[in-house]
C-alpha cells in the first residue's frame, strides 16, 4: 500500500470542514442538508475531491473537485442508482475502512481503485474521518486524491527492475554454460516466473533440432518437452512474419481469429491464451518462444511483449555463441587428434616421467633398503608391464652378486640366489663398467625358457651397488625411452640406498651417544651419591671448626669487617665454608635431575594462594636486592586464582630465577615479579631483569647441563651451571612450561603453569 501523503491545503480545509460541519449540526433548529448547502459553496472551491456518506453509506455531498474526478454530475452521483465506480475488491475495501472509522473512530487511510466516466481506471489515495451531530448521527468525510501517475511510474520502474534482473540471471547463466539445451532451460524457466506463465518453451525450426528443446512448465500442466508439435500449432503463413521478427499475441484462443485447425490444436493442449517471440540471428529463424497461460484468457501487455524480445536477442545471440564454440571445439577436437598421433612417442615419455617420480618420491621417502628396492622393482615391472623383475646386490669383497628382491607374477622364484660374479664374466664386467645391456637367449632357460633380458646397473658416483634386470617375452625388445627410465630409476635407488645406509650408520652412532649419555649420567649419579656423604661431613666439620675459632679467635667479630680487614683464618674460613655449600648444591642438583630424569621425583599436591605465596617468596630476596642497588617491585593482582601444584618444586624454581635475578641484575636496575590468568586452566608468572640481555645465540642453550653465559655475573658469584636446567625439569615435572625473552636491555623469563597439576599431568 502506498502511504497517503497530504496536500497542504487539505489539512485546513478537513479541520475547517469538520468544526464548521459540529457548529452547525449542533444548532437544534438546522438540519444536515441545510448545513452542507450551506457550506457547498465553500467546499466547491477546494482543489481535492470531497464526498460525505452517513452511516448507512449513502452519499449526502459530494463537492465539484470530486465530480470532476469521478467524471459524473452531483445529480448521478448522489442518486439512488449511482454506477459502479469501484470494483469487488475495492468496494470491500472502502467498506473496510468505513466500518473501522465508525468503530474506532479514528481517521482511515488506504488507496483504491475504481473507474471514471471515461471507464479509465484510476488509483485514488482515500482519507475516510467521522463526525457527528447533536443527535449523535455519524457522517463520514472522504477525502480523495489521484495518484494514477505515481503509481503507473512505480509500476514502470518495477518492471524495469524485474526485467533488468530478469535479463541479468538470464546473462549469468549464458556466461556459466555454453551448451544451447542448458541455457536454453534456464532461461525458460527465469521467463516463467517472470512473466507468471504456465508453460514457456523453445521450439526449434533448426532442420537437426527441429521441436521442442527446452521447457519450463508449472507442476499441474502437461509437458510438451521432446515433442514435435503439430503444424497446426504454428499458422505456417506466419513463419515468414516470424522470419521478419514479428510475433504473435492472443489474449484468448477461444474467442480469438486464428484458424480452426490451430485454435483447436491449443485447445487439446489446454492453451487459452498465447505469445510467440521468434528468436532471429542474422538471416536465421533458430526458433520461436512460446508462453502459454493455461488457466484463463491474458492480455498482454507492452512490458511483457519488450521483455520477451529483449530475451530472445539474448538467447538468440547464445545460440549463435554455442553454435560457433561447438565448431571451434569439433576443430579442436580434430586438431587434438592429429597432435595426438604425432606426438605419441613424447606422451609416453612424459607418462615415463610422471612414473619416475612416483618412483623416486616412494624410494626417497623411505630409508629402509628393502622396502626402496621392492618399491623399485614393482613399480617397474608394472609401468613396462614386463613378466618380472628382480634387483641384486653385490659383495665387491667377496666377489657374489644376491638377489634380494624380486617381483613377478608367472616366473619362477629367484630370491636369495647367489652368483659368484667370476663365473659370468661377459655380464659383470659390463655392470662393474657401469653399463647396460639387452639381449635375447639362444638356448632356453632351463627354468624360465625363452626370454628376453635387460640388465643395469645400480650405482652412483661411489661405485656399483647392485644391479637391476628386467624379463620379457622372448621376442620383445626395450625401447629406448624405457631403457633410460630403468636407468633413472636404477640411479634413485642408488642415492637412495647410499643414503639409507648413512641413515643406519648415523642411528647406530646415535644409540652409541644415547648409551655413553647414560653412562656419564650414572656415573654422575654414582658421584653424587657417593660424594654426599664425606661432604656432609665437611659441613659438619667447618661448623665445629667455626664454633671452635670463635671461641679461641673471635671468627664472628671477624667477619664483620670488611673483607679487606678481615684476617687470614677469617677468609680462609669464609672461602672454605663457600666451597663446601657450592659443592653440596651441585651434589644436590644432580640426584635431582637424575631423579627427574628417571621419573623418581615425588609430587604433592596441594592447593596454593599463588598471590600470597609467591609475595612472600619474593620479599624473602628484598634485602639482598637492596644491598646490591637493586629495586624489587611485586605486582600480583590480587584476584589471582588459586593453583593446586607442587609446592615444593614450585618454591624451588622461583627461588632459583630470583636469585639468578639477583645475581645478574646491575645495581641501579629493577627486578619485577608479575603474573596473570591466561584462561580457565593456565596463568602466566615472568620474572625480569633490566640492564642485562642474553645474546640471541646464547638463548638456547641456557637451559642445557652446565651451561653458564659468558661474562654476565656482575658480581662475580659463580654457579654450577644446573640451575635453569633443573628448573625446566621441575617445570616439566608438574606441567609446566618455560620460556625466555631478552631484548632491548631487558631479560624475562615466563612460566606457564596449568591451575590443576592433575590435569596437567
Amino acid at each position: 500500500m502506498i502511504l497517503w501523503k497530504q496536500l497542504s491545503i487539505c489539512v485546513p480545509h478537513q479541520v475547517w470542514l469538520s468544526n464548521f460541519l459540529t457548529v452547525k449540526l449542533l444548532s437544534p433548529c438546522r438540519q444536515v442538508t441545510d448545513t452542507l448547502t450551506a457550506t457547498s459553496t465553500v467546499l466547491d472551491a477546494i482543489a481535492d475531491p470531497v464526498f460525505i456518506t452517513d452511516a448507512k453509506d449513502d452519499w449526502v455531498y459530494v463537492n465539484a473537485a470530486c465530480c470532476d474526478l469521478l467524471g459524473y454530475p452531483p445529480g448521478i452521483l448522489l442518486g439512488q442508482q449511482k454506477p459502479d465506480l469501484l470494483t469487488s475488491s475495492g468496494l470491500d475495501i472502502l467498506r473496510g475502512l468505513q466500518q473501522r472509522a465508525l468503530a474506532t473512530h479514528a481517521v482511515q487511510e488506504r488507496e483504491i481503485a475504481l473507474r471514471n466516466g471515461q471507464d479509465e481506471v484510476r488509483i485514488l489515495a482515500v482519507k475516510i474521518s467521522l463526525w457527528t451531530d447533536q443527535n449523535q448521527s455519524a457522517f463520514l468525510t472522504h477525502i480523495l486524491r489521484d495518484i494514477t501517475q505515481r503509481v503507473e511510474t512505480e509500476q514502470r520502474l518495477q518492471q524495469e527492475s524485474r526485467r533488468e534482473r530478469l535479463l541479468g540471471a538470464i546473462a549469468k547463466h549464458l556466461l556459466h554454460s555454453m551448451r544451447p539445451a542448458n541455457l536454453l532451460e534456464r532461461s525458460m524457466e527465469e521467463l516463467r516466473r517472470f512473466l507468471e506463465a504456465d508453460r514457456v518453451l523453445f521450439y526449434s525450426l533448426r532442420p537437426d533440432q527441429l521441436g521442442v528443446l527446452a521447457e519450463a512448465v508449472v507442476p499441474d500442466q502437461n509437458s510438451l518437452k521432446e515433442l514435435l508439435l503439430d503444424e497446426t500449432c504454428f499458422n505456417p503463413a506466419e513463419l515468414n512474419q516470424y522470419h521478419q521478427g514479428q510475433f504473435s499475441a492472443v489474449e484468448d484462443v477461444e474467442n480469438s481469429d486464428l484458424p480452426e485447425a490451430q485454435r483447436v490444436y491449443l485447445k487439446a493442449v489446454n492453451v487459452q491464451s498465447q505469445i510467440t517471440i521468434p528468436v532471429v540471428q542474422g538471416d536465421t529463424l533458430l526458433g520461436l518462444i512460446c508462453v502459454h497461460d493455461c488457466r484463463h484468457p491474458r492480455p498482454w501487455m507492452q512490458w511483457e511483449i519488450e521483455s520477451l524480445q529483449d530475451v530472445a536477442t539474448q538467447v538468440g545471440r547464445a545460440i549463435a555463441q554455442a553454435d560457433l564454440y561447438a565448431q571451434v571445439r569439433q576443430l579442436n577436437a580434430e586438431l587434438e587428434t592429429q597432435v595426438e598421433q604425432r606426438t605419441r612417442q613424447l606422451r609416453q615419455a612424459l607418462d615415463f616421467e610422471a612414473t619416475l617420480k612416483l618412483i623416486a618420491d616412494r624410494v626417497r621417502d623411505s630409508l629402509d633398503e628393502s622396502q626402496i628396492l621392492q618399491t623399485a622393482v614393482e613399480e617397474l615391472t608394472g609401468v613396462l608391464g614386463a613378466k618380472g623383475s628382480n634387483t641384486a646386490l653385490y659383495d665387491l669383497e667377496q666377489g657374489t652378486s644376491t638377489i634380494y628382491y624380486e617381483y613377478n607374477e608367472s616366473l619362477p622364484p629367484y630370491q636369495g640366489r647367489v652368483a659368484q660374479m667370476e663365473a659370468f664374466p661377459e655380464v659383470y664386467h659390463q655392470l662393474l663398467n657401469g653399463q647396460y645391456f639387452q639381449f635375447c637367449s639362444k638356448e632356453p632357460n632351463p627354468v624360465r625358457g625363452h626370454v628376453a633380458m635387460f640388465a643395469c646397473p645400480i650405482r652412483d658416483d661411489r661405485g656399483v651397488l647392485g644391479d637391476l634386470w628386467l624379463i620379457n617375452e622372448k621376442d620383445y625388445g626395450f625401447a629406448e625411452q624405457e631403457i633410460r627410465l630403468v636407468q633413472q630409476v636404477a640411479n634413485q635407488c642408488a642415492i637412495a640406498i647410499r643414503q639409507a645406509r648413512l641413515y643406519q650408520a648415523a642411528q647406530a652412532q646415535v644409540k652409541e651417544l644415547e648409551r655413553l649419555n647414560q653412562l656419564k649420567d650414572d656415573f654422575l649419579s654414582t658421584v653424587s651419591h657417593e660424594l654426599r656423604t664425606p661432604v656432609t661431613s665437611m659441613r659438619v666439620a667447618l661448623q665445629l671448626l667455626g664454633v671452635t675459632l670463635n671461641q679461641e679467635l673471635g671468627l664472628n667479630e671477624e667477619l664483620q669487617k670488611p673483607k679487606t680487614s678481615q684476617n687470614r683464618v677469617a677468609r680462609y674460613y669464609v672461602v672454605l665454608k663457600e666451597e663446601c655449600e657450592r659443592e653440596i648444591s651441585l651434589i644436590n642438583d644432580l640426584l635431582d635431575l637424575q631423579r627427574l630424569d628417571g621419573g623418581n621425583h615425588p609430587i604433592t599436591p596441594q592447593r596454593i594462594n599463588l598471590q600470597s605465596w609467591l609475595t612472600g617468596i619474593a620479599n624473602g630476596f628484598y634485602e639482598r636486592a637492596q644491598s646490591r642497588e637493586q629495586a624489587l617491585s611485586i605486582l600480583l593482582p590480587e584476584d589471582l586464582p588459586h593453583i593446586i601444584s607442587d609446592q615444593a618444586s614450585l618454591e624451588r624454581v622461583f627461588a632459583e630465577l630470583l636469585n639468578n635475578a639477583c645475581k645478574y641484575t646491575p645495581p641501579g636496575e629493577t627486578i619485577s615479579v608479575s603474573a596473570i590468568a591466561q584462561s580457565n586452566d593456565q596463568l602466566l608468572v615472568t620474572i625480569a631483569n633490566s640492564g642485562v640481555e642474553i645474546p640471541e645465540a646464547e638463548i638456547p642453550r641456557i637451559f642445557d647441563k652446565f651451561y653458564r653465559v659468558p661474562s654476565s655475573d656482575p658480581w662475580k658469584q659463580g654457579g654450577t651451571g644446573l640451575g635453569l636446567a633443573l628448573v625446566q625439569k621441575l617445570l616439566w615435572h608438574i606441567g609446566g612450561q618455560i620460556a625466555v625473552t631478552s631484548k632491548s636491555s631487558q631479560t624475562a623469563f615466563n612460566i606457564t603453569l596449568p591451575i590443576n597439576i592433575n590435569l596437567a599431568i
